[in-house]
């Protein structure tokens, strides 16, 4: 009985005593949940419930009545005349959207109640932005892999777009990590280095990449992302790459019964597509130098930004393609109905090793079809800078209009340019068909061309073998009328003496003239050469880039700017053989002044300077050409023999000279020059 007692007024007489306290502080805590609970206004209840009718997904449910429903994996709610009913997930656990909205604190906690009123005012928000398309806001990102014997593409779900861009026979020559012995595929982008992306043509315009899409492989050839409204109508975008060796992806917009779900007068389909520009190459000057935004006028010429500074440009007229180049590889978007305007923006990458320049593209295709399945189509080309490539897709992609790809390689002004697709490249191409060594294909080239300047050689040698026999004869006139007074008289016999021989100092001079083009033509095409890339001959690794056999670390003011941190061993040779050249060449025409001579041996050294960080392909051609050049000096000297030569002055002095028209003018100008200086020196004397 005690126990008992003891009990009673422990509980009792306690609980009513001591727990008052405690009652009101639950109380408060009570009265804090209830204000602190969220929910919707009368006005957002009215728009939930219009947009879900709107834009949601039409259903019908077990009594047979028809509802619209929102349901994107968090959010299930399904409107009914004007009321909404349904669920959503908070934390793992699925509520009851009444039970949200009387804030039922017994089967949720304040958090959750607030969280769920917010993420279906969230989610009406963005119907009334996105339309049909808010549901498609969240979801899984996957990757799908496209590819063939020459490409990998990896697509991403979120945004439908390519996120990266393997070349499969292509190995990078550059990597931040030199301990590396083994090389990676070249990599054109991938991740956030590049980011492309329409704006569809809605009243609020909605961007793809915040899209999260439907993957499917109708083939192997062929990815579909779409995007699924309902009642039998998508958007999508279909990407198609053919088997074999192809560096082109087809990328059409399809759509389907979007006429009668979608109410849109928007007729523009935005383009946006930024680029990083990543390095591939062990020359980054180079690299940077041959690396721009260029784009193409629809049946007009292509253009590009800035090579070397950041540039910005606005074209309000049809544009064909755009392409991101690097200096042997390029991204070009290709429209079948051109671009109405586009805006470009090149800016040039500092500190960050990795990267080049970054390249953006603002792009308007009008005259969009909601009713057209196919309301467009592009081309999307991930390859390789290589001339018959780009010849040859020209004419494919695009049927009506030259593309000029090849306008991508830069080989010099018009006339270089002409000697470099016309002769040089089916030459190099030719060879290269079946011959696996570039080195042997360089002197073989090199060989030919010698062969076919051998008559204009030939021709400003026997020149100045002629030059060779007069200079005593020059030398003689020069001591006999010396001064300044007497430089007009000097002149007249000088060219006298020409005239009678059949010799011309500029006979000499206009056979190398001619050979100029092609000189500066093969200038542009070594460090555009793709097929030199990663191909080595002798000490070379790399026939497209410096073949350095000492370097150094450090910055040197200038130097290193210019003349870089290493010295190239074919540029070397090809220095010391240009000295030589140059003592054989001087031996060849005496009777130049001595300060010129001087000059003439310094001219090797600054080639030298100014081709250290060119590409060993085209150091090593100079060297070949030169040393064929001393060569073919030494064996004229056996050919064309002094006493051939005299014997045929003497001949050609015999025979009586007509004087050209130019020769008559320059024997008048010269007499009244004289005339007028003679009457100065009168005046003079008599002063």
């Amino acid at each position: 009985m005690a126990a008992v007692f003891f009990g009673f007024m422990w509980l009792t007489p306690r609980n009513e005593a001591v727990t008052e306290p405690e009652r009101e502080q639950e109380s408060a805590a009570a009265a804090q949940a209830v204000a602190a609970v969220d929910s919707l206004s009368a006005t957002e209840k009215e728009w939930l419930v219009k947009n879900i009718i709107e834009h949601g997904e039409t259903v019908v449910l077990p009594d047979s009545t028809h509802a619209s429903r929102l349901s994107d994996g968090v959010i299930d709610l399904v409107a009914v005349g004007d009321s909404v009913r349904g669920t959503v997930t908070v934390d793992g656990q699925t509520l009851s959207w009444a039970d949200i909205c009387r804030a039922d604190l017994k089967k949720m906690t304040v958090k959750q109640q607030q969280k769920a009123v917010e993420t279906v005012r969230k989610a009406s928000l963005s119907m009334g932005r996105y339309g049909k398309f808010s549901r498609f806001l969240s979801g899984s990102d996957t990757q799908t892999v496209l590819e063939n014997d020459v490409l990998k593409l990896n697509l991403s779900s979120k945004s439908g777009s390519i996120t990266r861009a393997e070349l499969k026979k292509y190995d990078t020559e550059y990597t931040p990590d030199e301990s590396k012995t083994r090389k990676e595929k070249v990599v054109i982008f991938e991740g956030a280095t590049n980011s492309f992306d329409f704006q569809l043509p809605l009243p609020q315009g909605v961007s793809t990449s915040e899209l999260y899409f439907t993957s499917s492989m109708p083939n192997d050839s062929t990815v579909l992302m779409t995007l699924p409204l309902g009642d039998d109508a998508y958007w999508g975008l279909e990407y198609t790459l053919p088997r074999g060796d192809s560096y082109v992806v087809r990328l059409r917009v399809v759509q389907k019964n979007l006429a009668g779900v979608i109410e849109s007068n928007n007729r523009n389909l935005g383009v946006n597509w930024h680029q990083d520009l990543m390095r591939q190459e062990k020359g980054k000057m180079f690299e940077e130098r041959n690396s721009a935004l260029y784009y193409k006028y629809a049946g007009g010429s292509v253009e590009n930004l800035s090579e070397s500074k950041n540039e910005t440009e606005e074209r309000k007229a049809k544009i064909r393609w755009i392409g991101f180049k690097n200096q042997f590889f390029s991204t070009v978007l290709i429209a079948d109905r051109p671009f109405n305007t586009a805006d470009f923006q090149s800016d040039v990458i500092k500190n960050k090793p990795y990267f080049l320049k970054s390249f953006s593209t603002q792009a308007v295709v009008n005259d969009y079809d909601w009713n057209a399945e196919v309301p467009a189509q592009f081309s999307l080309f991930i390859g390789p800078n290589l001339y018959p490539l780009l010849s040859s897709l020209d004419h494919k992609t695009v049927a009506d209009e030259d593309l000029n790809l090849t306008k991508l390689i830069p080989l010099g002004w018009s006339i270089f340019r002409w000697i470099n697709t016309g002769v040089i490249i089916p030459i190099f191409s030719f060879l290269g068909s079946f011959i696996s060594n570039y080195g042997i294909i360089i002197l073989i080239m090199t060989i030919f061309i010698k062969l076919v300047l051998f008559p204009l050689t030939y021709k400003s040698y026997k020149s100045q073998a002629k030059m060779r026999i007069l200079a005593p004869d020059i030398k003689a006139i020069n001591e006999k009328y010396p001064g300044n007074e007497n430089a007009m008289i000097r002149q007249q016999k000088t060219m006298a003496l020409y005239s009678k021989a059949g010799a011309s100092p500029m006979s000499g001079c206009l056979p190398m003239l001619l050979q100029m083009p092609i000189l500066f033509a093969m200038f542009s095409f070594f460090p555009s050469a793709i097929e030199l890339r990663g191909e080595s001959f002798l000490w070379a690794k790399d026939l497209s880039a410096p073949d350095a056999i000492i370097s150094w670390s450090g910055n040197i003011p200038l130097v290193t700017e210019y003349f870089g941190n290493h010295i190239s061993l074919f540029c070397l040779l090809m220095t010391v053989t240009n000295i030589i050249y140059t003592r054989v060449n001087m031996q060849n025409s005496p009777g130049q002044m001595p300060g010129m001579k001087w000059m003439m041996y310094l001219m090797p050294v600054f080639f030298m300077i100014f081709f250290n960080n060119y590409a060993a392909g085209l150091s090593y051609y100079y060297f070949l050409s030169l040393l064929i050049t001393i060569a073919q000096t030494y064996a004229f000297r056996f050919i064309i023999k002094e006493e051939d030569v005299r014997r045929t002055m003497a001949e050609n002095a015999k025979k009586p000279k007509k004087k050209s028209g130019l020769m008559a003018r320059l024997e008048e100008m010269q007499r009244q020059q004289q005339q007028m200086m003679k009457e100065q020196a009168k005046r003079n004397g008599r002063r």
